[in-house]
């Protein structure tokens, strides 16, 4: 009896510890009970923090796990987050249903798409997949072959600006993509062919694993989706576009159990046709809800902060906020006007290697920026001063040629009906170039389903010279397929493209590396449909991602774009190029509300700081980077960091070439020469 008491005491004291540490603004969201719930979470006052203990909350009053939904930005989120509410309510919390969007769509569409006509079996084009498709139809059609067209890039981004948005195909091109509206007849017509293809060939494409998960909803099945849900949560939802909305609000009804936590001051990803207003009609859409706001910032220190909220001030919105810090202290910012991008490249070098001499690591700082070119004279300047860097916002490991590479041949194993990645398989081959490989794929019949079986029982018509290299690729994809493990399958693939890397790439040694790293990943598989799918759902950014923890004696400094440091947060922070033009960006002064988009992208910059924040600005660009003449523009600084915003700024004046600052800064000044020192410098020749 006394062990009894003693474990319903345990019991009850545990069930309470998702309660610790929070406060007010946090526990009210926590234990509201209402329905509908909007949390307005500023950027660093714990929403991470405030979602898991809702979580654990649900589950330790009751709510069986595999009852709860929690939509995240990443998948790596949602683990973050499950992982966490483990350790407050026990193992079952490992039960929630977690993930993006696109990987809780994935899964249920492999379950209950035959609803809406899914292929259970369908496989995912990724942005670069669903490029290849889009030209292939581009050349059946003929579109394009006499005069300037969209490129495959471009021709995706407008798809999927016009289907997330849900907005006509003429107003998207009138309003993003101007220089195209001569070709919208054509890229409507690339744009049906597209989804026939798609549909012939059991494949989706991001964009069409909302649509579908959207219709699913729709449908009687949808009641059996509704019903596997008591409560439904939503991280980043100001990153949401308009079919991730509709979604939403399907599952929940006007009066349901769901809990939607987002900044409207970090909606950055408009490119993306995320937008801020299903935040903005939260309150519409679901009447009877909550709105709790979070404001007390656990991140950044107090003059940090007003520098952001005066930015911030500039155009508040509907859920006006205003950040405040639970500690004192703190040096203001920086503001740096530089004379050019050469004096801003120096200048960042000596603030970066000021900071790491009082000691902060180089990866404990960050180097910000709006567009990836922005940081071309920097990297200069540091690989010259012997600084290490990483830069984030560029290629992604899947966006790789040598991984694609790979990653096609697993995927002909997995649905031979994929023509994309056919074609890409055949073109890998020495002398193989897109009329052969079309020849090819007409041969065996890919829209059959039979491709497969065809390509390894008898080789297809090619020319003499490419018999060898194909009785090659025939054998290693007859050797993968009758293997049982992914790791193993993935083994073999990489060995036949040991070869043919030889001869494709240069660096070919450092391609295979990355293959290996590939092939360990997916030896923890089980699964190859489900590998390929979360490696295209959520794929790593860069081989680090996959080959673990650095060594602990590796340090280099973080470069990035702005974009991709959303989330991320370092004790200093470098922002430059914080001139008109840049931040904001011409391209997005047309509108209004691209204009506000921009302001919020430098608030989302400037708040990853925690202890130390640097602005820098150039006021001279040459036209010519490696010209012999002087042509060049006079920058302005930025207007988001004018007035209010500007004096929450300590003014830095940055001489020409050198770096030298020519009024004071927060860095330290140099001391004055040692006169003893410089007497013994002989002695040490």
């Amino acid at each position: 009896m006394i062990i009894a008491c003693s474990l319903r005491r345990v019991s009850f004291e545990r069930m309470f510890d998702w309660l610790q540490g929070l406060n007010d603004r946090q526990r009210e969201a926590v234990e509201y009970d209402g329905g509908p719930l909007l949390v307005v979470a500023g950027a660093g006052t714990g929403k991470t923090r405030t979602l898991t203990a809702r979580v654990a909350r649900l589950i330790a009053t009751g709510t069986a796990a595999d009852r709860v939904l929690l939509l995240t930005f990443s998948r790596r989120a949602a683990t973050e987050m499950l992982g966490r509410a483990r350790s407050l309510v026990g193992p079952s919390a490992g039960r929630v249903w977690g993930g993006t969007f696109h990987a809780v769509a994935n899964r249920l569409l492999r379950e209950h798409g035959a609803a809406v006509g899914v292929d259970p079996c369908f496989g995912i084009l990724d942005q670069a997949d669903a490029g290849e498709l889009m030209d292939l139809v581009r050349v059946d059609l003929g579109a394009g072959l006499e005069r300037r067209f969209p490129r495959k890039d471009t021709l995706v981004a407008i798809y999927s600006r016009t289907v997330n948005s849900q907005v006509r195909l003429a107003q998207v091109l009138e309003e993003s993509f101007p220089w195209c509206r001569e070709d919208s007849d054509e890229i409507a017509a690339i744009f049906r062919a597209y989804g026939e293809r798609k549909r012939e060939h059991a494949l989706l494409d991001y964009d069409d694993l909302l649509l579908y998960w959207r219709a699913l909803l729709g449908t009687p099945r949808g009641d059996v989706v509704r019903r596997q849900f008591d409560h439904v949560l939503v991280d980043e939802y100001q990153d949401t576009n308009e079919v991730q909305g509709d979604i939403l609000f399907s599952l929940c009804g006007p009066a349901g159990n769901v809990c939607a936590v987002g900044d409207d001051a970090q909606a950055i990803y408009a490119f993306r046709a995320a937008s801020p207003k299903n935040m903005y009609e939260f309150p519409v859409r679901y009447p009877s809800a909550r709105v709790v706001t979070l404001d007390q910032n656990y991140r950044s220190t107090q003059p940090i902060l007003d520098a952001a909220n005066a930015v911030l001030a500039q155009s508040p919105g509907p859920f006006a906020k205003r950040l405040w810090a639970g500690h004192t202290g703190g040096t203001r910012p920086v503001l740096a006007t530089c004379s050019d991008e050469a004096a801003q490249a120096g200048y960042v070098c000596d603030s970066v290697l000021w900071h790491r001499d009082q000691g902060v690591a180089l990866r404990e700082q960050a180097v910000l920026f709006r567009a990836g070119h922005h940081s071309d004279g920097l990297e200069l300047e540091l690989a010259r001063r012997n600084i290490p860097f990483v830069k984030y916002g560029g290629l992604r490991y899947l966006e790789a040629a040598h991984v694609k590479d790979l990653l096609c041949l697993l995927r002909v194993l997995d649905n031979p009906r994929d023509e994309v990645a056919w074609h890409r398989a055949l073109c890998l081959l020495p002398g193989v170039g897109p009329a052969t490989a079309r020849r090819v794929v007409d041969d065996i019949d890919v829209r059959s389903g039979e491709a497969l079986h065809r390509f390894l029982d008898a080789p297809p018509r090619v020319p003499t010279a490419v018999e060898p290299p194909l009785a090659e690729l025939r054998a290693a994809l007859a050797d993968a397929h009758g293997q049982a493990s992914v790791g193993t399958q993935v083994g073999r693939l990489r060995t036949f493209c040991a070869g043919v890397f030889e001869h494709r790439y240069p660096d070919a040694d450092a391609r295979l590396g990355d293959l290996e790293r590939l092939e360990a990943v997916a030896a923890r598989s089980d699964d190859r449909a489900r590998f390929l799918a979360d490696l295209a759902l959520d794929p790593p950014a860069s081989t680090g991602d996959l080959a673990g923890a650095p060594h602990l004696d590796d340090d280099w400094l973080v470069l990035s774009t702005i974009h991709s440091a959303k989330g991320c947060e370092w004790p200093v922070v470098h922002v430059i190029h914080a001139s008109d033009g840049n931040i904001p960006a011409d391209m997005a002064l047309s509108t209004p509300d691209g204009l506000d988009e921009e302001r919020r992208l430098l608030y989302v910059a400037l708040t990853r700081a925690r202890h130390s924040l640097v602005v820098s600005a150039p006021l001279r660009y040459y036209h010519r980077r490696r010209g012999f003449d002087d042509a060049h523009s006079y920058g302005q600084l930025s207007r988001f960091l004018m007035g209010e915003a500007g004096a929450a700024f300590d003014p830095v004046s940055v001489d020409s070439g050198d770096g030298e600052l020519t009024t004071d800064s927060a860095l330290a000044a140099e001391p004055a020469p040692d006169p003893v020192v410089g007497a013994l410098e002989a002695l040490w020749q």
